[in-house]
């Protein structure tokens, strides 16, 4: 099958790394591991910071240029037509105003994936965003859910539940099965990987700060990967700590992260508001146990108590958290080996692709047993 992919908020060859670009493109191998040929529809993003009229109007207005340069193409060369529309992470800020318009002018199945359903935001100042992410889901024949939050908050509107199809968090695990690289040791050591920006990354980072702040008595280094625009704040943030106890790695990326992860001991990282965080799978696909806060997205991909802990968000409950598996090798060993078992299991490329398969086999069924 030939599928058009479109991802309002960010396109999967968009410059600036984050874990929605890196979820697109293993949406897109996890489809072409099925054997379909994908292609990006548009690289034109709809998301809008703040709810101003003039912005919106002016992403409107981008957007029905956009659909009509495509639809030009498509109606020119009809081969370039998709026989389905596959859009990813449609949100209040970022409604799908490109692939969704074209499934409905050519007759397209249209499916999503992530796509989030707020309540809260009916009657609003993004009411508009709001509304035509909920005509979407309504009118997508699948809608893949990530976790049980999102498929909470689609069946308030979708109440035929072969139209909700669970699609866990996943990643490419092959990258996380070497040898790590001998070092010399000293300490637990411990890392972080995130990008360093304001808002929830930075609340995070300054929160990990404050629960290392009250462990100094136990022997401990941390590996801190990442930048970003609040680089100077996260900076401060660890400065009352020992410099002898951080290790500045700045943006890795690939295989210098998956070593990393494969030289540590413990990954630690508060991920505060995160949909779910592929770090996570990451670390544990290393084999290492992950202690986060407790969030709307984080149980879809840590195991509490069995591949590592979630917290409640309490600086104390956190550091006792992390002092728990500083101080007991064995619990952190019998963690990582179920961690890595479990993504290697349950989280794979493979595994993804035949979840995906059977949506797209129910999206090209006429909706609701009409007759075709």
């Amino acid at each position: 099958m030939q599928i058009g992919f479109y991802a309002p908020l960010k396109a999967p060859d968009h410059p600036v790394p984050s874990g929605d670009r890196q979820m697109a493109r293993l949406l897109i191998e996890a489809l072409r591991l099925g054997g379909h040929a994908v292609s990006l529809i548009s690289t034109f993003r709809c998301f809008s910071a703040t709810p101003d009229d003039a912005e919106r109007a002016r992403i409107a207005e981008g957007a029905r240029d956009e659909v009509a340069s495509i639809a030009a193409q498509w109606g020119d060369r009809p081969a370039l037509t998709p026989d389905l529309i596959f859009a990813y992470h449609l949100y209040y800020k970022a409604p799908d105003l490109i692939g969704a318009a074209l499934a409905r002018r050519f007759d397209l199945p249209y499916v999503t994936a992530e796509a989030s359903h707020a309540a809260k935001r009916e009657g609003g100042p993004w009411q508009a965003g709001h509304a035509l992410v909920e005509a979407a889901i309504r009118e997508a024949a699948v809608n893949f859910c990530f976790t049980a939050n999102d498929r909470l908050g689609l069946a308030e509107i979708v109440h035929e539940s072969d139209r909700l199809i669970d699609l866990p968090p996943f990643i490419e695990t092959s990258r996380y099965t070497r040898s790590p690289h001998p070092e010399t040791r000293h300490g637990t050591r411990l890392v972080t990987v995130a990008m360093m920006r304001p808002g929830d990354k930075l609340h995070s980072y300054r929160f990990l700060a404050a629960a290392l702040m009250r462990l100094q008595h136990l022997d401990w280094r941390l590996t801190i990967i990442g930048d970003g625009p609040a680089r100077s704040e996260v900076e401060t943030a660890f400065a009352p700590l020992p410099p002898d106890r951080l290790v500045w790695r700045g943006a890795l990326a690939g295989d210098a992260v998956a070593d990393a992860l494969m030289t540590a001991d413990l990954f630690v990282w508060p991920g505060f508001n995160e949909a779910f965080g592929l770090s996570y799978l990451e670390a544990q696909a290393c084999g290492r146990p992950v202690i986060a806060v407790r969030g709307e997205g984080t149980p879809s991909v840590v195991r509490d108590g069995t591949t590592g802990l979630l917290t409640a968000n309490d600086l104390a409950d956190y550091a006792a958290a992390i002092a728990r598996l500083l101080t007991d090798p064995a619990l952190r060993a019998a963690f990582g080996e179920a961690a890595s078992a479990f993504v290697h299991g349950e989280r794979t490329l493979a595994g993804a692709a035949a979840r995906l398969q059977s949506g797209l086999d129910r999206a090209r069924q006429p909706m609701n047993g009409a007759a075709p």
